[in-house]
């Protein structure tokens, strides 16, 4: 058992110890000197206590009204891909800004409300302390949570029935905010279209046996540049996106080939005579000296848009993962531990590049479902 210091009462002493009388006696057991104690207002119910006390409400009811704002313009604002020129691309352009912006307006708010209540109701207190070393002991835990009580007390928020119910609503509202923005991806059903769902299926699946060409970006979303091998020095590197023939003049569709976040690929042209091997079941998946490999990193996603062409690896600037282009894209420095998805292409009769099919994996970094 843990000796009482000298002097110290006893625990039957304590609890006949009023809240303010165990403060107290917490201080002085902790060397504490209050030397400067004030009350912000000692005229209580004064207007301006009372307008003092409206406009740190005021902050509360910010954050509350800002956090249910962002909630509900996750859940019902228009966010889904609309072209440029469209009636709706402006709503589409601000989803993200405007949700970003009600929950950085409910934080700041939430903090202003906190720092506005200390200035201007917490009592003016200096105090100061002689440090020791050493465990509590029991009058020290007591009077420490005493301590805390009297501060509470003092501090006049249990009679500021204003702040407490604006507060109390901001911090809900902000818990609700929060929760519904970081549940609201899980809501959606990935697997509700099977083997057709956006998890395991690119913008180069064909559809109805529709053939997708490679195509370069311009940037000009209404041009359609496709590929032929001659497009390509030996040791070179293009990205290009998907293209069919029922797109053109489908603006939507032009500009969604070229945005969608799984289209990008890294066409690449090794130099004759390079050994390359060749992974088991894509076999066939490369034309001639070229190859086509997904440009979304299988660490986190990144573009791996860098290559190098004396080593013939493949570098994402993120994290500086590398990947053998010789070796089916395998990785061989960094966090990366999957190679990179592989396109098998070929080339039509008109000398056109086109996608045999779409990956035969997912893209990307790993998730739970996922086989690696």
């Amino acid at each position: 058992m843990t000796d009482r210091p000298p002097n110290s009462p006893s625990e039957t002493e304590l609890d006949e110890l009023s809240r303010s009388e165990m403060a107290r006696l917490g201080n002085k057991l902790d060397d504490v000197e209050i030397v400067h104690l004030a009350d912000q207002w000692p005229v209580k119910g004064t207007r301006t206590e009372k307008r003092a006390e409206r406009g740190v409400a005021m902050w509360f009811l910010v954050c509350g009204l800002s956090a249910l704002a962002s909630a509900a313009l996750f859940i019902w604002w228009p966010w889904e891909y609309q072209p440029p020129g469209s009636g709706e691309h402006l709503s589409y352009q601000l989803y993200t800004p405007l949700v970003g912006l009600t929950i950085g307006l409910c934080v700041l708010s939430l903090g202003m409300g906190v720092i506005a209540y200390a200035k201007k109701f917490l009592p003016a207190e200096v105090a100061v302390q002689t440090r020791h070393d050493g465990p509590s002991d029991e009058v020290d835990r007591r009077t420490f949570a005493a301590l805390v009580s009297e501060a509470g007390a003092t501090s006049g928020l249990t009679r500021r029935k204003m702040i407490t119910r604006t507060a109390g609503f901001g911090a809900g509202a902000m818990g609700l905010g929060l929760t519904v923005v970081g549940l609201g991806g899980l809501v959606k059903n990935p697997w509700a279209e099977g083997n057709e769902s956006a998890l395991v299926t690119t913008g180069w699946r064909s559809v109805d046996g529709e053939r997708v060409y490679l195509r370069r970006d311009t940037g000009d979303p209404h041009e359609v540049v496709l590929v032929r091998p001659d497009d390509l020095d030996a040791g070179s590197i293009e990205t290009v996106f998907p293209f069919r023939r029922s797109e053109e003049g489908d603006e939507e569709a032009l500009v969604k080939g070229l945005r969608r976040a799984d289209s990008p690929v890294m066409l690449l042209r090794l130099r004759p005579g390079t050994q390359v091997t060749q992974r088991k079941g894509q076999e066939g998946f490369n034309y001639g000296d070229y190859w086509a490999y997904s440009k979304v990193c299988t660490h986190l996603g990144c573009p791996t848009s860098l290559y190098e062409t004396q080593t013939n690896r493949i570098l994402c600037p993120c994290h500086q993962s590398q990947f053998d282009a010789t070796m089916y894209a395998k990785p061989i420095f960094g966090p990366a531990t999957r190679a990179l998805p592989q396109l098998p292409i070929d080339v039509d009769e008109e000398g056109f590049f086109y996608a045999l099919h779409d990956f035969n994996e997912p893209i990307g970094p790993a998730y739970w479902e996922r086989k690696s």
